[in-house]
This record gives structure tokens, sequence and C-alpha cells, in this order.
């Protein structure tokens, strides 16, 4: 409900919501009830709580996760942060060395990201709710790109999440096998949180992999593992045939700027 409330065009108008990207908090209140939700449904039947399993690369989709493991406490066991090759958040987890790389282009590439959107967010939390220090430490790491975190941090950071970084091989055998073994098609995105959900099953808990995209999406990606392309969800058929309106702007942010104050609609005046 709250979801389809923030998606609403209606409501985004009349609030100046924007889009909602992963950086916008409405965002990931939303991600946060359905963590709750599945943690409420699953937990209580195995009365052991849920490990989550998070495709990421801005952190917004996890770090949802955590605000639930805040609010719930064990009923959200763990959270698996499974990054791809562009693996800053992975090294982060497992090494306290959070340091910006060059960005690999991959098959899931919603992730091919080295700076995270989200990251300040998690620090507020580490460093005790103290936003000076996280205005300082990100102002550091603007400077010299690179963050090392104490042992002491780094023990918390490791309650917090397990990470672990999945290659672009390992991804497409996992939507091969996954299909040969349920017919289910994932994304390869998704397949990204199921390889790593298998490499921290633990026996009688439940463990819950995000799925991020519809398969039709990535059809090259889904066509290097299985040999053909998804099936195009019915509504969406015929799109790719539909006109068009594009204009190629140069990679300057006052040009874009000025075409977006030129063409933007006028705000909704206030009653």
């Amino acid at each position: 409900i709250v979801k389809s409330i923030f998606n609403d065009l209606d409501f985004k108008k009349r609030y100046r919501l924007g889009a909602i990207n992963s950086i916008n908090w409405a965002r990931v209140l939303a991600q946060v009830v359905y963590y709750c939700y599945a943690a409420l449904k699953l937990g209580d039947n195995s009365g052991k709580g849920v490990i989550f399993s998070v495709p990421t690369g801005n952190f917004g989709d996890i770090f949802a996760g955590y605000v639930a493991k805040r609010l719930m406490g064990d009923l959200v066991k763990g959270l698996i942060l499974a990054t791809n090759e562009n693996n800053i958040l992975t090294r982060f987890v497992n090494e306290g060395i959070y340091k910006r790389g060059r960005v690999i282009q991959t098959i899931s590439p919603s992730m091919d990201i080295q700076v995270a959107s989200n990251f300040e967010r998690y620090l507020y939390y580490l460093f005790d709710e103290d936003p000076e220090r996280v205005r300082e430490t990100m102002a550091r790491f603007k400077e010299e790109e690179r963050l090392c975190f104490s042992e002491e941090e780094l023990r918390r950071i490791q309650r917090d999440f397990l990470s672990i970084s999945i290659t672009q091989e390992e991804t497409l055998a996992t939507i091969r096998a996954f299909y040969e073994e349920t017919g289910y098609i994932l994304d390869p995105h998704t397949a990204v949180g199921v390889r790593a959900a298998l490499q921290f099953l633990e026996e009688g808990l439940p463990m819950i992999c995000l799925a991020t995209a519809h398969p039709a999406k990535f059809p090259e990606a889904v066509s290097q593992a299985l040999g053909f392309e998804p099936p195009v969800p019915e509504p969406l058929q015929g799109l790719s045939e539909k006109p068009r309106r594009v204009v190629i702007l140069p990679a300057d942010s006052a040009v874009v700027r000025r075409f977006i104050e030129e063409n933007a609609p006028s705000p909704p005046k206030a009653s």
C-alpha cells in the first residue's frame, strides 16, 4: 500500500516528490515495509527469524533491510549484501575499506556502481548518529577516494551484514541452473542475489532473495545463459515499435539544466 501511494503520479505532483529513485527516502520507506511483512510472515512460523539476500549497488534496498532489522530485531536474522564485480560494498563489509575503483561493465548494469548513493545513511548509525562525523568522513572520501574503518567498526559492520561478490560467469550459471531446476527465469541482478544466498544457506532458517526486475528487461543476458530471449509481458508487447521522442544533449550540466527549465511543465499552483 505504501509503495503504491508513493508511486502514484498525482501524489508525486502534489507533493513534488519527483522520481522515486534509489536515494529517495519515499522509496526506502516503501521497501522497509516488505522486509517487515516478510519477516512477520516467515519469522513467526519458524520461530528463528529470516535471512534476506539483496543484490545491490546503491545500498538503498539493503539499507531498508537494515532499518527493518533495527525495528524488528532478530526477526530479521541476517542481511546478505550481494554485489557483482563492482564490489566496493563487499570490500567495505569484508575488509573495512571503502575505496573508489574503476566501474566494470557487466550483465547486471544497475549494480555497475562504485560510489553508493545511500552509503552515508548507514554511516550515520555506524557513527552513533553523529551527522558532523558523517559530513567530515564523506568530505574526506571526496578528496582521497578511500576510507578505512577501525577494527571495532568492522566488527559492527559484520554484525549487520554478510557480503559476497558474484562474477558474471557465476551469474549466468545461476540463471541456467535455476531455470533447469524450476522453469523460472531470473534476471541477472536477481541471479546475483540468488547465487549469494546459496553461499550462506543455514538449515532450518528461511532465506528470502529479493527479485529486482523482469528478465525481459535483459534479453541479451538471458539469451547468453539460456540460448533464448525471455518472453515480453503482454502489456509491453509492441512497445518498441511505438514512436520515440529523443533529444540528444552534450554531457554538460548547464545544457541539461537549461533544457529541463525550458521543457518542464510549470509546478502546480498552491491552493
